[in-house]
């Protein structure tokens, strides 16, 4: 893959901005390569996934990496140069795969049963000029945080590679030659990249429009665009009462103004609760309203002295 066919500037938080639209299309497409695809079918065939795929928004094709290497033991790794612990993915099986896919329609897979034994043409030596530049995003401890915002961004391209990294990690010749970003859900490691995987699936899956029952169920997720990133306050169902705790009478009043005023107030004590530094970006982004500052100082919450509100206060 010609390096000119990726996404550049990876640390960036701009990085996966290059090859968006101007509208995020209706449909995304998952090519996602591993070593164990059995792992994604729980996932992938039970609630808004699995709805997301049969209404055509979505689409996985789940390619084994293994399927491309071409030795009599299909191996994968090796051990690392220098010594040490644990094993290193090998560069040849994983590129081979991505390149293969990713010049081929989205969709597109090996044919059953036919794994390692009729592989597209492919060069070690020359990586092919792709028509269109996909992102080919590595899951790793390594990789920048992986948050709200940037699930939204990614949502507006149709079509994301994402590779599962396993073992002590990838040959670094995998990320100068074919990553084009790298993602991390968090700062703990896992035994390897399938579970955040399917965590980015759901989390980029749910922005698009006709994923959930509401339309506007994503917009007012916590860190979303509607929250100001902020969290969500409680919410409340059937029964009124329970065990002695009752609904919130503003929530049954009938009152929307009321109900959609309460929900703020909520929103941000709950953040002030439990992520402040939340309330720290929402202030430098001029999120917050003079309204919403008041509030929180009457809950003990003191704003930066270095950052003014929308109105200057």
């Amino acid at each position: 893959m010609a390096q000119s066919n990726v996404l550049e500037e990876r640390p960036d938080d701009q990085s996966d901005n290059a090859c968006i639209q101007e509208e995020a299309p209706r449909t995304i497409h998952f090519d996602v390569f591993t070593l164990f695809p059995p792992m994604f079918s729980g996932a992938l065939s039970e609630s808004i996934l699995d709805r997301a795929q049969k209404r055509g928004i979505l689409q996985v094709t789940l390619h084994n990496i293994r399927d491309y290497a071409t030795d009599r033991h299909h191996t994968c790794d090796g051990y690392p140069y220098g010594g040490g612990g644990g094993m290193v993915m090998r560069p040849e099986p994983l590129v081979r795969a991505v390149e293969t896919v990713l010049s081929r329609p989205r969709g597109w897979r090996l044919p059953e049963g036919r794994a390692h034994l009729d592989l597209p043409a492919w060069s070690a030596d020359q990586p092919p000029v792709l028509r269109q530049p996909t992102p080919v995003i590595l899951l790793t401890p390594q990789g920048r945080r992986f948050d709200q915002s940037v699930a939204a961004r990614l949502s507006m391209h149709g079509r994301l590679a994402l590779v599962c990294g396993r073992y002590e990690g990838v040959d670094e010749r995998i990320r100068t030659q074919l990553i084009t970003d790298e993602l991390s859900i968090g700062d703990f490691v896992l035994s390897g990249g399938e579970i955040a995987a399917l965590a980015i699936i759901d989390a980029v899956t749910r922005t698009l429009p006709g994923v959930l029952g509401h339309e506007s169920g994503a917009l007012y997720d916590s860190f979303s665009d509607g929250l100001s990133g902020l969290l969500e306050g409680p919410h409340y169902t059937r029964p009124t009462a329970f065990r002695g705790e009752v609904v919130p009478e503003v929530l049954v009043s009938g009152h929307h103004a009321n109900v959609d005023h309460w929900r703020r107030e909520q929103s941000l004590l709950r953040t002030l609760q439990r992520r402040p530094d939340l309330l720290a970006q929402a202030t430098e982004a001029g999120h917050l309203t003079p309204e919403d500052r008041q509030f929180l100082s009457s809950r003990g919450w003191q704003a930066p002295t270095d950052t003014a509100g929308p109105s200057g206060s």
